[in-house]
């Protein structure tokens, strides 16, 4: 179980960003990829033009914290259904090196890291601008989802909504001029070059049953 510290007020575990519900409690770089269109490397470079710290993630409790060292040491607490019981770790048996680990342990449980939730508006609001306008902030022409488009020709990067509505499109035009992308997905046939003869053969159509003879 992880906690937001008393002095954080303003954290915010569920973020919404272009009609997409973005987790808080992830790191800014893992959060972003939550929405349809942008991946771990596209929002790592986002990140970065945004001047946004990659490693913002959340405070740690020190519950986890305890139920973490009783895990590496092997402390178990077994109990009927799933009510969780308070796990103390006796110092007194802990000697030599494992109580070096211990006391690592929990130097390292109480630094305190930062995540998505923990982001300005304005944070927000600059992070949402790149990505939805990269080509303004240098961002390079290969690094898009939607090179020399067959409308207009540009480049940009397809989002959220966006990216369902461009594939339904492409299909319905490969449909309309009788290409032969668009007539193996209007057969519902195998569209990449597979072999057809032994898989996929299930739910297909019923051929011709043969006449009981009279």
């Amino acid at each position: 179980m992880s906690l937001v510290s008393g002095e954080k007020t303003n954290f915010q575990f569920i973020l919404r960003l272009l009609n997409t519900n973005v987790d808080g409690k992830q790191k800014v770089m893992y959060a972003l990829t939550k929405i349809k269109g942008v991946g771990r490397r596209y929002s790592n470079l986002v990140c970065k033009k945004a001047d946004v710290d990659l490693n913002k993630r959340y405070e740690q409790s020190p519950t986890s914290f305890t139920l973490g060292i009783c895990a590496f040491f092997g402390v178990y607490c077994r109990s009927g259904g799933r009510q969780s019981h308070q796990i103390y770790v006796n110092y007194g048996y802990l000697q030599g090196r494992d109580k070096e680990r211990h006391e690592q342990k929990k130097k390292k449980s109480n630094t305190i890291r930062y995540s998505a939730g923990e982001l300005t508006s304005e944070e927000l609001e600059r992070i949402v601008t790149i990505i939805q306008n990269p080509t303004q902030y240098k961002i390079p022409s290969w690094f898009l989802n939607r090179q020399r488009d067959i409308v207009d020709g540009k480049d940009s990067q397809i989002l959220a909504n966006g990216v369902d509505s461009k594939l339904r499109d492409d299909l319905e035009r490969l449909k309309k001029i009788r290409a032969h992308r668009g007539l193996r997905h209007y057969w519902g046939l195998r569209v990449r070059g597979q072999h057809t003869k032994t898989t996929g053969r299930r739910g297909r159509t019923v051929g011709v049953s043969k006449k009981k003879g009279g």
